[in-house]
């Protein structure tokens, strides 16, 4: 693209954002949208800074930050802040739920619009990766490179298979709220405690799992007390902040718990996978400072320019979060396939930390063009809803818990297989295309239709 056609182009994203942000209500909270952004792009600069891939003896190795310079691990205190999105998913659901209660609104027509503004993202990634793992078979890569690189690209869906569990259950989130209010909470808390007791104290295998309701529920609950004034004196959210930091700090003092906040290769506990009782209080910790920061963060939102950067960003975020580690991967290629250039410097040496601002500005040239293909699937599922508002619930809960099932095995285990000929599971590409069918949009849709 000649230079007058890019900043065409970049006029034309930025007008277009500008003329969404001067039509923003009043009333919106843009300090809700600003956060969104904020932490969906905190992850991205996290990934990309503890990934730390460097070649030895002539072979590639998928180095760790964070298990290579231990100091690092208290970095995720602030990176991690996947908190903060459930905290702004709260917010969100809370309002919008509230306003399909008051308008007469289905479930299914409520549900249903998010599920397509989160899914229709991932099924293009889903399908260029599986491209990518059997046409690499097929032409001899070897299996594990495949399997590492489908499963580094593909890690971000975890936290879509989670997010949309918590967005299905809302009616009875949001019913516990309206009745018990923060106690609704402090139940969950409860909950994710006796949780944690039961593995740790009891040795009780698998039972931890039960923590991604428990925590990212409790999480999301705050979300709803912010919607409605809980947090309004900033020197309550400061208190609540400070509680929730003394916490976690007892907690990985004298606990069971890792300094750092996400999983690290080698530590028989991970804080996030499945989630503990201290991310829980990070989550605590984040929620208060970021909304002891509101009117401030308020403030600054005011001015035109940095609404319409939010505005911008927030229209292409979920591509942004979906593509990041895919962009990482292809600079990675680039760099191994040009004789290992910049990848023979030891992770964590000076000039290691000197080489970031480089990397980086490839990691962000190469996900720009990914943004500008793939963001039209996240903008087109942001449309009417149709004939979705009278989706039977069966449908809608067995898309939903297909979809979930293929985000969570993605994550889990990589859609790259190393045995059978395709060296692909199949059945695990298959399952969020067949529950987009179910739910009514997709590439299988005129199949699903014909079973309504």
């Amino acid at each position: 693209m000649s230079e007058r056609g890019e900043s065409a182009t970049k006029r034309n994203l930025w007008t277009r954002a500008q003329d969404m942000a001067l039509k923003a209500p009043p009333e919106r909270n843009r300090y809700v949208d600003f956060l969104r952004a904020f932490s969906i792009l905190a992850v991205v600069i996290g990934h990309w800074l503890v990934a730390a891939p460097y070649i030895e003896d002539g072979v590639v190795q998928g180095g760790h930050l964070l298990g290579i310079l231990p100091w690092t691990q208290w970095l995720t205190w602030g990176f991690q802040v996947m908190p903060v999105f459930f905290l702004v998913g709260g917010f969100s659901h809370g309002l919008s739920w509230s306003a399909n209660l008051r308008n007469n609104g289905s479930y299914a027509g409520w549900f249903t619009g998010r599920l397509r503004r989160l899914i229709n993202p991932v099924l293009p990634l889903f399908l260029i990766w599986t491209i990518f793992a059997l046409f690499g078979t097929a032409m001899g890569v070897d299996r594990k490179i495949v399997e590492l690189a489908a499963q580094l690209a593909l890690i971000p869906v975890w936290f879509l298979a989670v997010y949309l569990m918590v967005g299905a259950v809302v009616p009875y989130t949001y019913a516990l709220w309206k009745r018990f209010g923060m106690a609704s909470f402090w139940g969950l808390v409860a909950g994710a405690i006796a949780i944690d007791a039961a593995t740790f104290a009891l040795n009780m295998p698998y039972v931890n799992f039960v923590n991604f309701a428990f925590i990212w529920l409790a999480v999301h609950q705050l979300g709803y007390a912010w919607s409605e004034g809980y947090f309004a004196k900033p020197t309550k959210a400061l208190i609540w902040g400070i509680g929730g930091l003394i916490a976690l700090g007892l907690l990985v003092a004298f606990g069971p718990y890792p300094i750092a906040m996400i999983g690290v290769p080698g530590e028989p506990v991970s804080n996030s996978m499945p989630p503990t009782i201290a991310l829980l209080a990070l989550g605590i910790a984040q929620t208060g400072l970021v909304l002891a920061l509101e009117p401030m963060g308020r403030r600054m939102l005011d001015n035109i320019k940095i609404w319409t950067g939010v505005v911008l960003l927030n229209g292409m975020i979920m591509t942004t979060y979906l593509w990041h580690l895919t962009a990482f991967v292809l600079v990675m290629v680039a760099a191994w396939l040009l004789g290992g250039v910049g990848l023979e410097v030891a992770p964590g040496s000076g000039a290691w930390w000197l080489a970031r601002p480089v990397w980086f500005a490839l990691y962000i040239a190469a996900l720009l063009p990914l943004i500008m293909i793939f963001a039209k699937y996240e903008q087109a599922g942001t449309g009417g809803q149709g004939e979705r508002a009278d989706l039977p619930h069966w449908r809608l809960i067995i898309g939903l818990l297909l979809v979930c099932a293929g985000l969570a095995a993605t994550a889990a285990i990589s859609i790259a297989s190393p045995l059978g000929v395709t060296g692909v599971r199949l059945w695990v590409v298959a399952m969020p295309f067949i529950g987009a069918a179910f739910i009514g949009f997709g590439p299988a849709h005129k199949l699903a239709r014909r079973l309504k």
